[in-house]
């Protein structure tokens, strides 16, 4: 379950989270009693977000913005760029909702697989590595880019597709976040790096063990 409270049909007053609630879960249903969106996800992502309607709207328009005609950024670049963001940032949600999208805009499984080892794959173009490394740079560097990426970056996409691609993937790897502190939609799920129940006498014995044998 989220762990924020989730927002019933009835009690919505905000138009355009009753029209996202009518498109998603249709006009009859209450997503809160009544979960899953067409796509299979349980759709929380909605019934929390409905809790602050200006929060809703600023994300929609996010959703819209990326999606414009307008845009100037390859739709596939732009697709790498928020699935790999969902993989850096270890969101169930975004990774798996994204990669259905690269599907969608026809890209193979195969290429969509490799997404997570792209630096040793041979699934992507000279354009795609270069987008791939900055994507990395954004999210699992923090935003530190070497200059001699950012000169190839340059010379494969022009300033506005890289401001477009850019602010992008940092909106996604925000929804990435979100899904997993508040544990929404597939990213309801418990941090696997815990502790191994085992006693301190047995782990002794390990590494008593490992200093007599240190060959084994």
């Amino acid at each position: 379950m989220p762990r924020l409270r989730q927002v019933n049909r009835a009690d919505v007053t905000d138009q355009l989270t009753l029209a996202m609630y009518d498109r998603l879960f249709g006009p009859d249903r209450d997503p809160v009693t009544s979960p899953g969106t067409a796509t299979g996800t349980p759709g929380d992502w909605w019934t929390v977000f409905a809790l602050v309607p200006d929060v809703m709207r600023h994300a929609v328009q996010g959703f819209g913005l990326y999606r414009s005609p307008d845009r100037l950024v390859d739709p596939i670049l732009r697709e790498l760029g928020q699935t790999r963001a969902g993989w850096l940032r270890a969101s169930q949600f975004v990774f798996s909702q994204h990669c259905k999208s690269c599907r969608a805009l026809g890209m193979s499984d195969e290429k969509i697989a490799a997404i997570p080892t792209w630096t040793t794959s041979t699934e992507f173009n000279d354009v795609e590595r270069i987008v791939l490394a900055y994507t990395d740079c954004l999210v699992a560097g923090d935003g530190r880019v070497p200059d001699a990426l950012f000169a190839q970056l340059q010379q494969a996409l022009d300033d506005e597709a890289i401001l477009e691609f850019t602010y992008i993937v940092c909106m996604y790897e925000m929804h990435a976040i979100i899904s997993r502190a508040l544990r929404l939609e597939f990213d309801d799920r418990d941090d696997p790096i815990i502790e191994v129940p085992g006693s301190a006498d047995s782990l002794a014995a390990d590494v008593g063990a490992m200093i007599s044998h240190p060959g084994a």
